[in-house]
């Protein structure tokens, strides 16, 4: 019993040392849902509510890489992030 018990405890930090696959992941991140609603403002026709989000969303997580592709964005709309 003594065994199996510590033989549980050993395997359980390599069960959960890896972090999940994108499709696995059940949260989003804060880039990840700004983006979103970006798209969401540029499929009703709202190109300042998307600009907006988009520079916002580089201004807040800069080291994100959904800031990279933001910016991306933005520079082939022709205007640079702020």
């Amino acid at each position: 019993m003594v065994f199996a018990v510590c033989a549980a405890l050993g395997w359980a930090p390599m069960q959960c040392g890896s972090e999940p696959s994108q499709a696995e992941r059940r949260y989003e991140t804060p880039g990840e849902a700004l983006y979103g609603l970006a798209d969401q403002f540029k499929a009703k026709g709202d190109s300042a509510a998307w600009r907006s989000t988009l520079e916002y969303l580089v201004a807040r997580y800069p080291n994100s890489r959904w800031a990279k592709m933001a910016k991306d964005d933005l520079e082939a709309a022709g205007s640079k992030p702020k």
